[in-house]
This record gives C-alpha cells, structure tokens and sequence, in this order.
C-alpha cells in the first residue's frame, strides 16, 4: 500500500528555513513552523488546485510571525505604560500586617460589651436600633459601648496605649513595674 505524498509536508524543510530567517530563533522558528502546518491543514479547501502552496504556506507563515511580532509590541506598550504609572516603591507589606495584626489585638482588648456591640454596628454594619435589640441593652447603653470602643481604638491608634503584647522602653514596663 502506498501513500501520496502530502504536499503540505513536502514544504517542511523549505518552512523551517523561512521560519528561522524571520525569527532568528530555533525554538520559535519551530512554534512558527507547527502554526503554519496546522492552518495549512486546516484550511486545506481554501488553496485552488494547481497553485502554488509553496507561496500559500509562506504567506500563513508570514502572517503568524507579524501577528505575533505586532501582538509583542502592543505587550511591550501596554507593560511600558503600567511601569510609568506604577509606583516605584511600595510600603512593605509585612508592616501593615504587623499593624493589622496589633489593630486585631486591641480590637479583642477590648471589653466584651464594648466588641459586641462596635462589632454588631462596625463590622456586621447593623443599626444601632438593631444591634441594641440583639445584644438585649437599650439604645442609649449600645451607643455608649459603640463610643467608648472607638475611642479607645482611637487612642491605641494615636499611640496613647501600647499595643499589646509589646512594652514600652523607659515607660513603666522598664522598671518591671
């Protein structure tokens, strides 16, 4: 049993050189080649009989490389654009979550009353009415509890009480008090 020869195929060694003469790189070259080949299967309909699919391949090739080669460009453009408008330094991530980290824990410093109800208000983003009916209290207590937590959060923030766990060099914490 024999087999016709592909005529696709028989344009291997000629689509390998062309491939390598555009993209000066073998591993590209190669990409180029297997496109080429896959398309030129592809759309084996579109030749007409008798042209020249020599010329026909060359032409898909061609058309692959200055795809990609446009598409490349226009990613250069685009990473070009993102690094002009980035910003150059960034504050190192492990500081803000050092910081989340002592937040969270004056956060649960907090007395329970107070966390209840800052959560149930802050956090669940209940009103006061609804939050007041939740934890059992009247309005006006919640609103107290809701005030005192901020403000104490406020001031662990400004830097009036220490974060807990840390202690203060040369404050009472240095004298073992």
């Amino acid at each position: 049993m024999t087999t016709e020869p592909d005529p696709i195929l028989d344009q291997l060694p000629a689509l390998r050189r062309y491939a390598l003469a555009l993209s000066r790189n073998d591993a590209e070259a190669d990409d180029l080649v297997q496109e080429t080949l896959l398309r030129g299967h592809e759309n084996r309909r579109g030749i007409r009989m008798g042209g020249n699919i020599r010329a026909w391949l060359f032409t898909i090739l061609r058309n692959i490389f200055l795809d990609r080669l446009r598409s490349r460009r226009a990613e250069r453009r685009r990473h070009d654009t993102l690094a002009a408008i980035a910003p150059q330094a960034m504050d190192a991530p492990q500081d803000a979550a050092m910081r989340l980290a002592q937040l969270r824990g004056a956060f649960m410093d907090l007395p329970d009353d107070q966390r209840e109800a800052l959560s149930l208000v802050a956090i669940e983003g209940m009103t006061y009415a609804e939050a007041a009916e939740l934890a059992g209290v009247p309005l006006g207590t919640l609103m107290s509890r809701v005030g005192r937590a901020r403000a104490q959060l406020r001031a662990f923030e400004e830097g009036k009480t220490p974060a807990r766990g840390l202690k203060l060099v040369g404050g009472r914490d240095a004298a073992g008090k």
